[in-house]
């Protein structure tokens, strides 16, 4: 039988915006019937006797317990005193299922060294292209012809060299599990075959970044899992949660970033270097451009919204949604504090604070912290979708920092 959403929130005595919270993360398995989700009611009950294996704990005590951040084991890097001027390294690395390249950008900021970019998403590899030195290959990372050039290609550009680091956020929807194992949906194939290529190419390090929800997803099962594969081909693993904001990011973006190595160093992630109330706000971000004329080379061309449109987001408060029932689509940043997380933008936009229009990708790309240099090829619609997806470049740029810390940290 299956189950509508409100209905298996009254089972299980919670609110619609939890059950749909728990289906993102894959705790309650849900499927889509003429465009609705629905539960089967075996699923359902599955998750609730999971729930009592934990000492029959209600329901909304289990949840929140479940989101509660664990004590993650974390040797912090000072990276204060190289963030201004780090000298080149010969460091390298490549970036996988590296879109427009803000990881790329960052890791390049901190002194290392480019190889290769690899993505399937072709406006995104013509960003790629327009702001790095060095080749970026366009394909499906599946295929193995496509894997056997990028091979190609990351060894002629070593020329010998050591590969220091392999680089990727590999999507995480649709991970399964089938007791504690991550079973072969094909969904999961890409966070195999950057695995496969970890293997394959043997570099000293490996960066993993994801949502910050895959820490919960499947009870845990899932980070744990990626933990223990990693060690199973020479990789000691640490991870943690990192904000962007805490990096001179104007934007409170938190992702799960995997640090681990072959060589016996200690895995380090970069610490803090503001606090709360030093972050760099929307504001001081974006105010220059307010005034700034329509100019699509610079990647600034403000929407027309009809005058309905205007008045509605006129009246949004500063940090709310255009649109009941929506937390983060739609939303308007606050001027005065980081902005809200910048999507990529399927259906839901982010608001200006001041002006009645949603913000332009340069605006956004402000808030990712790229620098004005770096600029967005493909139409509008794709150069936000490219901006919503990338990693902050400064938070790429910490990361980056850290790494080098753990090779002169002894």
């Amino acid at each position: 039988m299956l189950l509508s959403i409100a209905k298996a929130s009254q089972n299980l005595s919670t609110t619609i915006k939890v059950v749909r919270r728990l289906i993102a993360s894959g705790q309650i398995k849900a499927t889509k019937v003429s465009g609705s989700l629905r539960i089967e009611e075996s699923d359902l009950l599955q998750y609730q006797q999971l729930q009592l294996a934990f000492d029959d704990m209600p329901v909304k005590t289990f949840v929140r317990v479940i989101n509660t951040p664990k004590r993650d084991v974390v040797n912090w890097a000072d990276i204060s005193q190289m963030w201004d001027n780090p000298k080149p390294s010969k460091l390298t690395f490549v970036d996988l299922f590296c879109g427009a390249g803000g990881l790329s950008k960052g890791l390049e900021e901190a002194g290392l060294q480019g190889i290769c970019g690899l993505d399937w998403f072709e406006e995104a590899g013509q960003t790629y292209s327009r702001n790095f030195n060095h080749p970026f290959v366009n394909g499906d990372i599946t295929k193995p012809y496509i894997k056997r050039h990028f091979y190609e290609v990351v060894k002629q550009q070593l020329r010998g060299r050591i590969l220091n680091v392999v680089a990727g956020g590999f999507p995480c929807q649709g991970f399964s599990m089938a007791g504690n194992r991550i079973v072969d949906d094909p969904r999961n194939s890409l966070y195999k075959e950057m695995l496969e290529i970890v293997a394959t190419l043997q570099p000293e390090f490996v960066i993993c970044e994801n949502v910050k929800g895959l820490r919960s997803m499947h009870y845990g099962l899932v980070e744990k899992q990626i933990i223990a594969d990693y060690k199973a081909i020479g990789y000691e693993m640490n991870v943690t949660t990192l904000c962007a904001a805490d990096y001179h990011t104007p934007q409170i973006r938190e992702r799960v970033i995997f640090i681990g190595n072959r060589i016996g160093k200690k895995n380090m992630h970069p610490a803090p270097l503001l606090t709360p109330n030093e972050y760099v706000t929307t504001g001081q971000a974006i105010a220059d451009l307010m005034n700034h004329p329509e100019d699509p080379a610079f990647n600034h061309v403000p929407t027309k919204h009809s005058p309905e449109m205007v008045q509605r987001i006129l009246a949004c408060p500063e940090g709310k949604s255009l649109y009941k029932g929506y937390s983060d689509a739609w939303k308007k940043c606050p001027w005065n504090q980081p902005s809200c997380t910048i999507k990529e933008n399927h259906g839901g936009v982010n608001i200006h604070p001041r002006l009645p229009r949603v913000l332009t990708a340069r605006e956004m790309a402000r808030l990712q912290s790229f620098p004005d240099d770096f600029i967005f090829m493909g139409t509008k619609s794709k150069q936000l979708v490219q901006i919503g997806n990338a990693v902050p470049p400064l938070m790429g740029k910490a990361i980056g920092l850290a790494i080098r810390k753990s090779y002169e940290n002894e």
